[in-house]
């Protein structure tokens, strides 16, 4: 999330008593977590396991629990919770803003745009031009919807982002300060759910279409003119290239890429990526046809079982 004013490494030194080594007046543009660093950044790490990737990150600024070399370049501020401290700036970032009315007036909503009764719309929420929005939606605080674009009733869009920081004997959760981004020639379906990035975008793509029931999470890109059928889930940080089809109830995991013009069909589970152009089937997923003929062979087996010759 890019920072209205920019922060200095000092200020935040001084702030929280941490211990800087670095650059003290390394200026900070973003927050952002560590699957969205830009050059700019301030970020944080409080495991030993994921030190190397943070510190040879993008990251200007790093909120660390333990004194470490740091990097040329880098601004390490070591505090006891790095994920505390980062958490409180990202809330003074962008702080909870309550509303009291059904449509924001800090709403932008384009000419043209119809909104059904009892739609809420939050906060910095901007919807395009000629628009339908219907019954029991909901658009989340700094929600973007681009122009011609259909949503269906009782659908949320900009939720939280389902991302929290496991402790010793409980879950914390990390503030949300992305934002879901919907562009123009989308059709969202009844009763779908789309979280909003943890401090960047979750992007649905222009001409998209989603059915009802799909849930798409934290941070996922949907490319140009994909078709997601009903019961579609997708986990956070995944990416759809364009023009990618998710037949009924595939669930897709995080960190995933589908390749451009790739077909998933019905009740398959997507663990790894999957190449352009391909049909997957299964759980999980491999091309369909390989999926099919293992199939026959395991249909086969009861047929063969006492031809199998088992040897000590």
């Amino acid at each position: 999330m890019k920072l209205n004013t920019p922060l200095k490494a000092k200020n935040i030194a001084g702030r929280y008593n941490a211990q800087l080594i670095g650059n003290e007046d390394a200026e900070i543009g973003s927050l952002n977590e560590i699957h969205k660093l830009t050059a700019d950044s301030l970020t944080f790490v409080d495991h030993p396991k994921y030190y190397n990737k943070v510190l040879e990150s993008k990251a200007r600024v790093v909120l660390i629990n333990q004194v470490v070399k740091c990097p040329q370049g880098k601004t390490l501020l070591v505090v006891d919770n790095p994920f505390e401290v980062y958490n409180e700036l990202a809330l003074k970032a962008r702080p909870f803003l309550p509303s009291s009315e059904m449509i924001s007036p800090l709403a932008e909503i384009g000419a043209g745009t119809i909104i059904q009764p009892n739609v809420f719309i939050g906060n910095h929420v901007k919807v395009g031009k000629n628009c339908i929005i219907h019954p029991h939606v909901t658009l989340y605080d700094y929600a973007e919807i681009g122009d011609n674009v259909i949503i269906h009733s009782n659908t949320t869009i900009g939720s939280d982002a389902f991302y929290v920081h496991k402790k010793e004997h409980e879950y914390e959760k990390m503030h949300t300060i992305g934002k879901a981004i919907v562009e123009n020639d989308v059709e969202i379906g009844s009763s779908c759910t789309v979280d909003s990035g943890v401090s960047g975008d979750t992007i649905i793509g222009k001409g998209t279409k989603l059915d009802s029931q799909v849930h798409v999470g934290h941070g996922v890109v949907i490319g140009k003119n994909c078709l997601l059928c009903a019961q579609v889930a997708i986990a956070g940080k995944s990416i759809l290239e364009d023009e990618v089809i998710l037949y009924g109830k595939v669930g897709v995991s995080k960190d995933v890429i589908i390749g451009k013009k790739a077909i998933v069909l019905a009740s398959s589970n997507v663990g790894k990526n999957l190449d352009p152009g391909g049909t997957y089937f299964g759980s999980p997923a491999i091309n369909a046809r390989d999926k099919w003929k293992e199939m026959a062979i395991v249909r086969m087996l009861p047929k063969r079982w006492s031809q199998i010759v088992f040897r000590d």
